[in-house]
């Protein structure tokens, strides 16, 4: 197969990328492309990004968050993980099955002396543990294949990126994720780097480098970046287009106890209702308008609790511990 060179580690591009060339490569035969993110969590695409992702950590570690236009689950990526990418020309989407797709990969490693198995519908598993998980989208007659390779991914940066959990279960859940996922380092030759890895995929892949790369033309390349821009890297893509839902949280603070009930759709908050014994010298009903039809976001939020910090709406819970119950850490 011939290969495509990606453009670098943003988490936005490549996701773009991976859905541009799905609508305008075209090619006659099967493509594939190796490739790495920075921190990211990738979200499928019917999902909801605000439950996906502890967004306490998301802000300050720098992860980058980005819906793709396949389905499937949440995944956390960093530069200890290899992303690959086929696409493939299938008249019909009913041709369409992952062994198809998983098994190439599978039989990469194995050229390696690294001793995979595929389990189930989509996985590649050593010795029992997870190293692969995979993902499809079918459009306009081709068909999108991609996955993960976790040759040295960071477990508990990944447990911390897409849970929203309580510090006291972080390393319970890291020994859980760590039971169930391997990295294929573990498993490898101990000479083998993770450069060294990726060029003996493509070596492979290529068909001992003999098919070459595909060169992308200044006008497709724009028309990435222009897809990065204005949709891959947009909120209204990757938290707005998250489906209607509920959020209900309660907390207990010096200044008294306080419940929110928050209904968000397309990413803004359609209604907000707060109860509890805390002691408000005026009514939070006042500022309910001014949180209506705002972003569910910190950000948003907070402004307009500081705009109001004067009322004195919600007692001694301070506007700091109101977006805690807004934005539960992890």
């Amino acid at each position: 197969m011939k290969f495509i060179n990606y453009f670098g580690n943003d988490a936005y591009t490549n996701i773009a990328m991976d859905a541009w060339l799905l609508k305008n490569l075209k090619p006659e035969q099967p493509v594939f492309a190796l490739w790495q993110n920075k921190r990211a969590v990738i979200v499928g695409e019917n999902q909801n990004t605000f439950k996906e992702v502890n967004q306490d950590y998301i802000d300050s570690h720098d992860v980058q968050v980005v819906r793709r236009v396949s389905g499937g689950g949440a995944v956390y990526h960093d530069l200890g993980n290899i992303c690959f990418t086929f696409f493939v020309p299938v008249a019909n989407s009913a041709n369409v099955n992952f062994h198809k797709f998983v098994k190439p990969m599978a039989d990469a490693l194995e050229s390696l002396n690294i001793p995979v198995e595929i389990s189930g519908r989509n996985d590649l598993e050593i010795n029992g543990k997870k190293v692969s998980g995979n993902a499809q989208r079918y459009a306009g007659g081709y068909l999108m294949h991609h996955g993960t390779l976790l040759w040295n991914t960071d477990v508990e940066a990944m447990v911390r990126a897409l849970n929203v959990a309580d510090e006291k279960f972080i390393s319970k859940a890291t020994k859980s994720v760590s039971s169930r996922v391997g990295n294929i380092k573990d498993f490898a030759p101990k000479t083998l780097s993770i450069d060294d890895f990726i060029e003996k995929l493509n070596y492979y892949l290529t068909n001992s480098g003999k098919d070459g790369e595909i060169q992308l033309t200044p006008e497709q390349k724009a028309g990435i970046l222009k897809a990065r821009d204005e949709k891959f890297s947009q909120w209204s893509w990757n938290y707005g287009k998250s489906p209607e839902f509920m959020y209900n949280n309660h907390a207990k603070f010096d200044g008294g106890s306080i419940d929110v009930q928050v209904n968000v759709n397309n990413g803004h908050i359609t209604d907000i209702n707060f109860t509890g014994d805390f002691l408000g010298v005026r009514d939070w009903r006042e500022i309910k308008p001014a949180l209506l039809g705002i972003p569910f976001t910190n950000e948003a939020v907070g402004q307009v609790l500081e705009t109001n910090a004067d009322g004195q709406y919600f007692g001694g819970i301070t506007n700091e511990q109101l977006l805690e119950t807004f934005f539960q850490k992890g």
